[in-house]
């Protein structure tokens, strides 16, 4: 189609334009003209109609400028605080493990530990491998898929004392130890009722609580865990029917029950009547070697036994399991079910892939070195650099090192200063049910850049000497 004087130039100059900064100054008319062979009056088309398009502006006895783009007006969303209506107490708050921070910052804060960790390598193939499956355009059983519920449940092993072993379908597939907590509170508990936790806990549990409506009735513990006679008084004042715990590598303070705290605690449960709900969330981050679970010899359904495989293949790989017997898998099932109908297939596939290959044993096998070689790179520059920040305990698996700061500081504080100057840290009031006993941090040595832990313990050294 034939194209007019003034649609050339008006093409030409919306070239121009696209490329000029805002506010640059257009050539004049008379320049115009002559660049296009055209006539004044066809040149003044162009410019009335890339002024219509909102493309340029003139400014009279100055010139014709690019047109600066008008700041958008903020949106109003006044309308919802009276839809939603007074924020509630206990409202659930992003912890400092979940934000984003400044690029070159040393993250020190994650929850999670670094891709040179994890089986790459494995994770990439068999996720290939599963696109080209059926799994992907397949919905998956609710409970997960056969293999990969026979695969959790093996993984608890033999009970020594009656060689019994759990069966596959008491092994319910879901999507990260996440959703698992927020069901099984819902199940065993419920909105109103009380359930013991300990005292600092990983802070996921103490949200899905939160979430659930929950009571929680927090009971102090160290590294070697809970004092049995404490969890007796608990559950017998409160009335819970269910104690949270993690007896392998707790997160944060990394030890691990021994066994007979691990018979005495069970004993007190058998009293009360209740639940232990074992969250095995680092098994597979032993520096020392890992204690059996204590589901492995649960033969009464006591136990609501709790793995992911989120930190250890993959964050884009949330596939976890809930193994529970009786009654109480049947309600955890109707609530999984209720909240998120099945797992991906896609996912599941991939994960029992990773788990099934030799690949995977070699994977594990050089793990427990890499791990202690961190956290003692770590711990030495705390040492040496930050000598007033104390570890509660010589982490022996999981990730993290927890710091008991010095009386005064605030660890609020101690983070908005350490970030400031390149650091991101967690502080440790997320992981108490009530108020923190003094002010702590948590740290993740699995984290990236280990070759930068001096200067992170120069900077949080700096800061504590600072006040």
């Amino acid at each position: 189609m034939h194209q007019s004087s003034t649609e050339r130039i008006v093409a030409a100059l919306e070239r121009w334009i696209a490329t000029a900064p805002p506010g640059a100054r257009l050539p004049s008319s008379r320049a115009l003209a002559a660049a296009h062979g055209a006539g004044p009056v066809t040149v003044q088309r162009a410019m009335h109609a890339l002024t219509e398009r909102g493309l340029i502006e003139s400014r009279p006895g100055v010139g014709t400028f690019v047109r600066r783009s008008a700041a958008p007006a903020p949106a109003d969303y006044s309308w919802q605080t009276g839809a939603l209506g007074p924020a509630q107490p206990g409202d659930p708050v992003l912890p400092h493990t979940q934000r984003a921070v400044a690029p070159g910052t040393i993250e020190l804060h994650s929850g999670y530990p670094a891709p040179e960790l994890l089986p790459a390598a494995l994770v990439r193939a068999a996720a290939g491998r599963a696109a080209r499956s059926r799994s992907a355009l397949t919905r998956a059983p609710a409970a997960g898929l056969p293999e990969l519920q026979d695969w959790f449940a093996a993984e608890l092993g033999t009970d020594p004392a009656s060689g019994a072993t759990h069966a596959a379908r008491e092994a319910l597939i879901v999507p990260g130890s996440q959703a698992a907590l927020s069901s099984v509170f819902r199940s065993l508990v419920g909105r109103g009722g009380a359930l013991v936790i300990e005292s600092p806990s990983y802070w996921g549990a103490l949200l899905a609580a939160q979430q659930v409506g929950v009571r929680l009735v927090p009971l102090p513990v160290g590294a070697a865990g809970p004092d049995p006679a404490e969890l007796d008084r608990a559950l017998r004042e409160s009335g819970a029917r269910a104690f949270y715990a993690q007896p392998t590598f707790a997160n944060p303070i990394g030890g691990q029950w021994g066994p007979e705290r691990g018979r005495a605690v069970l004993d007190v449960l058998r009293t009360h009547g209740a639940f232990l709900i074992e969250d095995d969330w680092a098994r597979d981050f032993g520096i020392a070697p890992p204690a059996p679970p204590l589901a492995r010899a649960d033969a009464e359904g006591r136990i609501v036994y709790i793995r992911s495989l989120t930190k250890s293949l993959s964050p884009a790989i949330r596939v976890g399991a809930v193994i529970a017997r009786g009654p109480a898998r049947e309600r955890i099932l109707a609530a999984l079910l209720a909240e998120t109908m099945y797992v991906s297939p896609l996912l599941q596939a991939t994960a029992l892939d990773v788990v099934t290959s030799a690949g995977w044993r070699t994977h594990l096998r050089s793990l427990p070195e890499k791990l202690r070689e961190r956290r003692d790179a770590l711990l030495d520059a705390l040492a040496s650099h930050a000598p007033s920040a104390l570890p509660v305990a010589v982490p022996q698996g999981g990730l993290n090192i927890w710091l008991r700061l010095p009386d005064g500081a605030e660890a609020a504080a101690v983070v908005r200063d350490c970030e400031a100057r390149g650091l991101a840290l967690a502080a440790g009031e997320a992981w108490f049910p009530a108020e923190p006993p003094g002010p702590h941090l948590r740290l993740n040595f699995a984290g990236p850049e280990p070759e930068r832990f001096a200067d992170a313990a120069g900077i949080l050294g700096a800061v504590l000497a600072a006040g």
